[in-house]
């Protein structure tokens, strides 16, 4: 066997210390700040959600349940709880109510026949504690009123086992 030089066993070194930093790369991806990507500290988010037919085999919570006056009743009350600020149309908490009575109908037969769309989300930057800013996302009031609505009857159409006493996890967590 042939003796091996100092400069041979160094350049062996670096060969297999490269390869395992190029492995750990592979394993381990560089991990992500944690910072929203933003080009404004306030704009509109333009993507929205795919829009997906209401399926038939969806069991439990029918367009039905989420229009249906107690449930909307509820949804007002717990938007107004939470308060919150204006998307990008303006309206405050406040104006909800005058606004649903002249607007429910057709918001009503859109919500039914599956042609609604929510409005963009205001993109605010905030500052962080720990220097820096994060985007966040302001859906209109509208819009939290209804998918309040529609969240609503979920627990008892995914669980009917569920009581309306217990905790939910989103309780619990805040």
């Amino acid at each position: 066997m042939k003796a091996r030089t100092v400069e041979e066993q160094q350049d062996d070194d670096l060969v297999r210390t490269m390869r395992q930093k190029t492995q750990l790369e592979l394993v381990f991806p560089p991990r992500a700040t944690g910072e929203a990507r933003s080009d404004a500290a306030e704009a509109t988010e333009i993507r929205t959600a795919t829009i997906v037919p209401e399926s038939s085999m969806m069991v439990g919570v029918t367009r039905e349940a989420v229009v249906a006056r107690d449930n909307l009743r509820q949804a007002l009350d717990h938007v107004r709880r939470n308060k919150g600020a204006p998307g990008i149309d303006g309206m405050t908490i406040d104006d909800l109510a005058a606004y649903l009575k002249d607007h429910w109908p057709q918001i009503r037969v859109q919500l039914l026949d599956g042609s609604y769309r929510p409005q963009p989300v205001r993109r605010v930057a905030i500052p962080k504690a720990s220097g820096g800013t994060r985007a966040l996302g302001i859906p209109t009031v509208l819009d939290r009123f209804i998918q309040q609505a529609v969240l609503q009857p979920l627990p008892a159409a995914l669980d009917p086992s569920f009581s309306e006493a217990s905790t939910s996890p989103t309780e619990m967590a805040g």
